[in-house]
């Protein structure tokens, strides 16, 4: 019985220990903050630097989250693991372990805990730091890409950026909204002049009738573009807006915006109901 035990046991510590690895192996890089909560800086005693020296030492691609990182990286942040350092309560030891989190703040793998009775804080943070790191040590890490991760992310990080614009575009409708209303309420005097645009200006229901296929040609105005179709007419008018590539459309809520390289109308100002139409600069 004693002895079926032990098998078990190795058994298990070999199937978790070949689990983490392949864990481990699915991230391409690991970030490191500036500071742990245990400290009162950031980088005291060097902890953080010798996170990330320990790391890149031993085969990882390792950077301080200040720091420029690589364009995939940035594009993606869940291609990385994030590292955080715990310190645990010791009245005669300094004990720390060191948690590496996935982009939902998921624990992927968690090291060994590392100790020291040193009592001089800079020696025993490094120390222990030092003894901890042994787990990610011996792991013969090598980055193996792994597509479920890699296509997940991807679609998180386009939902993210999509919801970003689609705040900044609300934003600017409620501007626009109230810019509207205060030229209403504004009184007038003699010696205004209403001068009506003599341009034929976004009829109703453009989207019906715009196909990819159409092209339309932009032609530079004040603050903004006219578009024209080849018969030529005015088919609307773009006015700049305070965000890259984001237009509204002239005398109505529609606007037009840029998304990966492709210009999309959307009649009610919903980036999610967005319609591809073809724009010539």
């Amino acid at each position: 019985m004693t002895k079926t035990l032990c098998i078990l046991s190795v058994l298990f510590v070999v199937s978790f220990s070949s689990f983490s690895q392949n864990s481990i192996n699915d991230y391409k890089y690991i970030i490191i903050p500036e500071k742990y909560e245990f400290l009162k800086e950031n980088d005291q005693y060097q902890i953080n630097s010798l996170t990330k020296f320990l790391f890149n030492k031993y085969g990882y691609t390792a950077y301080i989250q200040n720091e420029e990182l690589p364009e995939d990286l940035l594009s993606n942040r869940c291609l990385a693991l994030f590292a955080d350092v715990n310190k645990d309560g010791g009245l005669f030891k300094t004990k720390l372990k060191i948690d590496l989190k996935d982009c939902n703040g998921t624990i992927v793998i968690s090291s060994k805990m590392g100790e020291t009775r040193e009592k001089e804080y800079a020696k025993a943070y490094n120390l222990a730091l030092r003894d901890a790191f042994e787990t990610f040590q011996n792991m013969n890490y090598e980055y193996e890409p792994n597509e479920a991760i890699i296509s997940k992310s991807a679609v998180k990080v386009a939902a993210v950026e999509d919801k970003k614009q689609q705040q900044e575009i609300e934003k600017l409708k409620e501007e626009i909204k109230s810019l509207k209303e205060e030229r209403q309420d504004a009184p007038m005097t003699e010696n205004v002049k209403i001068v009506q645009p003599k341009e034929v200006v976004l009829t109703p229901k453009v989207e019906e009738s715009l196909t990819s296929a159409d092209v339309l040609y932009a032609q530079p105005k004040d603050n903004g573009y006219q578009l024209v179709d080849s018969t030529p007419k005015v088919v609307m008018v773009l006015v700049k807006t305070g965000v890259k590539d984001v237009y509204s459309v002239k005398d109505s809520d529609a606007i037009v915006y840029k998304k990966e390289d492709v210009w999309m109308y959307s009649e009610d100002g919903s980036i999610l109901k967005g319609k591809a139409i073809n724009i010539k600069f």
